[in-house]
């Protein structure tokens, strides 16, 4: 197995143990490839969560450019509620974990497609 497959298996296990979801395989290893090289580097990797910047980020480049949904406030509800899932005291939240609830909260699955 490459770098890349371990840090899946990894995300897999956090999506049980952390968040209660059984992953979708397929839809976890696309989201993480579109995630660039970002899964490698230790700080791109994460998402701070209690960074109101870097969840405007998540909105921004994430929710609106890459799934194409609308800005408003429901954007920002859902990645709080992500967050919320995966634990405000979890200190590394992954970002392909992160955007992968998102993706699935919206049911953006087809950009994936």
């Amino acid at each position: 197995m490459g770098k890349r497959d371990d840090l899946i298996a990894h995300y897999a296990e956090d999506l049980r143990n952390k968040c209660g979801i059984e992953p979708d395989m397929d839809l976890l290893t696309k989201v993480t490839i579109g995630c660039g090289p970002a899964i490698y580097d230790a700080d791109a990797s994460t998402v701070a969560g209690s960074q109101e910047h870097e969840l405007e980020t998540v909105k921004n480049n994430f929710l609106v450019k890459k799934l194409g949904l609308s800005d408003g406030p429901e954007l920002m509800d859902a990645i709080n509620s992500v967050i919320e899932t995966y634990g405000k005291s979890e200190r590394n939240k992954y970002r392909a974990v992160v955007y992968y609830m998102l993706t699935k909260h919206f049911g953006k699955e087809s950009v994936y497609g």
